[in-house]
């Protein structure tokens, strides 16, 4: 795994206690299963995660942080969440629709103006692409962080979820959907694939582009979608062809049935918050007999299942208790604990069989409830019932938390040890909170998958991947 981030030291959090569980009745997403959006505890946890963005996000720039309430650089992918979590704020009347477009417009105002070059540290972005992390005061490119491509997709699924919702005959609208078109249209595709047909993962402008790629399965589908759908600069239809089949070597069946395998959860979540893949199949998938949707309910799955056969012994997994992604972590150290040595990592992608030290992330089962409503809904109510004086505050679950090291010496990198818990991360991040937030939404009504579909440049990146059936 190739971890994306870079990171500054984490800080403590006061935890708020939890307040009155809104009470809003949900509705069920058909299609999806036995629905717990209802329920007052995910209901909790959904406005908690979306008033993360709304109180944390500069209302100036529309800038989101990487992490909070550690101070930190500005995360393009928290933005594109953010992007998203404002009119699912409408829809459920925590804001209002103008309050909403205002924020909005302002976001799209600002990186259509965001300078674009090839210089070192005076851009914010690079043939519309645009760097990983940015300053929160000016907005420009932060440290040496890479021009990010699949960043950049996260960031363009919020740019576009605003264009098709924001639908109305009005002058901000209106702006907004033409804003939405210009930021789309100027990322070059075609630019950033050294090695054809792939996208590089980025480039710096002190050494050229990252000598990796989007060859495999992973987090991209949403990425290629786009690079295919793109007005102005779109890579071939050959590109997905040539892209998938690459695919049979993840093929697996190890914790359960078969499926594409990627061992952290976030791979199998971050698409599917904007394109609903229930039903509608490209050829690689047409042939495996299932769709991208079900394959992510099967990872659901096989992750619990790992959980339950617990092969590394870790305090807490079980039935009710599981979830592994990238998240923060303790540090990297070694403690021997119960007679066995113990390796920690801090910031890490985990997965089964793949860095697992135990670190567990809320977002990982909250994230999954529209492909696993039951599954998923249990682990979040046993997590919150079980460790939630330490993991639950003002802007819902902590970015992470580790039961099985309990030890105050533990020389930490992040977080701190809580009695009768174990570690707890400080830092609750943008990355993380969105997931829960749009997947929480998707199976309450299905608004963001409902609106993208709508959508004519994902539409048409679906078609030109040779996506077929259900709502296409």
């Amino acid at each position: 795994m190739i971890d994306r981030r870079q990171l500054l030291g984490s800080g403590a959090v006061a935890l708020a206690g939890l307040a009155g569980a809104c009470s809003q009745p949900g509705t069920r997403l058909g299609g999806t299963g036995p629905a717990p959006a209802a329920d007052p505890l995910i209901r909790d946890l959904q406005e908690r995660t979306f008033r993360y963005f709304w109180d944390t996000t500069d209302p100036e720039t529309g800038l989101a942080p990487d992490r909070w309430p550690t101070p930190s650089f500005a995360s393009i992918a928290a933005v594109g969440f953010a992007l998203t979590a404002y009119p699912i704020g409408v829809t459920n009347g925590w804001i209002t629709r103008e309050q909403a477009r205002t924020r909005t417009l302002a976001t799209l105002r600002f990186f259509a103006t965001a300078p674009q070059g090839d210089g070192q540290s005076d851009a914010s972005g690079y043939k519309g692409f645009f760097y990983h992390f940015l300053g929160t005061t000016k907005g420009r490119r932060f440290a040496r962080a890479e021009l990010s491509t699949i960043d950049t997709a996260l960031l363009l699924g919020g740019v576009l979820f605003a264009q098709s919702w924001f639908d109305a005959d009005e002058s901000q609208e209106a702006e907004i959907r033409a804003l939405a078109d210009q930021l789309y249209a100027a990322v070059d595709w075609t630019w950033i694939t050294p090695r054809p047909p792939f996208v590089s993962m980025g480039w710096h402008p002190e050494s050229g582009f990252i000598p990796s790629d989007w060859n495999i399965y992973n987090e991209g589908l949403l990425l290629y979608v786009l690079a295919l759908g793109s007005p102005s600069h779109p890579l071939p239809p050959e590109t997905w062809t040539a892209w998938t089949a690459r695919f049979d070597a993840q093929w697996s069946d190890k914790w359960g049935e078969p499926h594409l395998h990627f061992a952290p959860l976030f791979i199998h979540q971050y698409s599917h918050c904007w394109i609903d893949f229930r039903g509608i199949r490209d050829p690689y998938m047409a042939a495996k007999g299932i769709d991208y949707f079900e394959n992510s309910r099967r990872a659901v799955r096989a992750q619990r299942a790992y959980a339950i056969a617990n092969p590394g012994g870790w305090t807490g997994y079980g039935a009710d208790v599981w979830g592994l992604t990238a998240c923060d972590g303790p540090g990297d150290f070694r403690q021997r604990i119960g007679g066995r040595e113990r390796q920690f990592f801090s910031y890490s992608a985990r997965g089964p069989d793949d860095r697992d030290d135990g670190t567990l992330a809320p977002t990982a089962a909250a994230a999954s409830i529209a492909f696993e409503p039951e599954l998923a809904g249990r682990a979040v109510a046993t997590m919150h019932a079980r460790y939630g004086r330490g993991i639950y505050g003002r802007y819902g679950f902590l970015d992470s938390f580790n039961p099985t090291l309990t030890r105050a010496t533990a020389p930490l990198k992040h977080g701190k040890i809580v009695p009768g818990i174990g570690w707890v991360d400080g830092d609750h991040l943008g990355i993380d909170q969105g997931p829960i937030l749009l997947m929480i939404e998707n199976l309450r009504s299905g608004l963001v998958w409902e609106v993208m579909r709508r959508n004519p440049h994902i539409r048409r990146g679906l078609q030109r991947a040779g996506f077929k059936g259900g709502w296409l």
